[in-house]
């Protein structure tokens, strides 16, 4: 009887556990988006309170946030010269934690989020002065996609479609 060949135990494939595992796509850079950063990027204004977006830069590897904050929304709770201090809930274990991370600003953008619900709030606020001097009420929900109207196809000839009969050529 012989035993069967077994890998010593280090030779098995083991799993990653780096500091950045499985951020391949995450920190690279978008296509023809590599090179030296915008100048923009340095020249926002970001002031306490500010809701921010995280998004971790590749090419700037000083002051990038873990993996997990990567496309997490928190807010500006502190301002440095190069950096910003943010609040994140982060969920672990189906509890939530705030979570406060300092971030150099090249991997900090501000939210569309705020800019959306502002706009929403103007319009909102002209429909409800528009129904207020006629007198009548608007309904100022937000509602899926309605469906169609339904409506009545005219002049329509209809065309007869069938393949051309086979002719043998000599």
């Amino acid at each position: 009887w012989k035993e069967p060949f077994r890998l010593p135990k280090s030779a098995k494939m083991g799993h990653t556990k780096g500091y950045r595992s499985g951020t391949r796509y995450m920190f690279a850079r978008g296509f023809r988006n590599h090179g030296p950063l915008a100048l923009s990027t340095y020249l926002t204004n970001f002031k306490v309170g500010d809701i921010v977006d995280i998004k971790g830069n590749g090419s700037i590897h000083r002051g990038m946030p873990h993996k997990v904050y990567h496309g997490k929304t928190g807010t500006v709770y502190n301002v440095t010269a190069h950096a910003v201090g943010v609040v994140v809930n982060k969920q672990h274990r189906g509890r939530v934690f705030n979570k406060r991370i300092n971030v150099r600003i090249e991997h900090v953008h501000h939210s569309k989020c705020r800019q959306d619900f502002l706009n929403r709030v103007k319009i909102n606020e002209g429909l409800k002065a528009e129904a207020k001097k006629n007198k009548t009420q608007v309904v100022t929900k937000r509602l899926p996609r309605q469906p169609r109207a339904g409506h009545f196809v005219a002049n329509i000839t209809p065309t007869e479609l069938r393949p051309v009969a086979f002719q043998f050529l000599q």
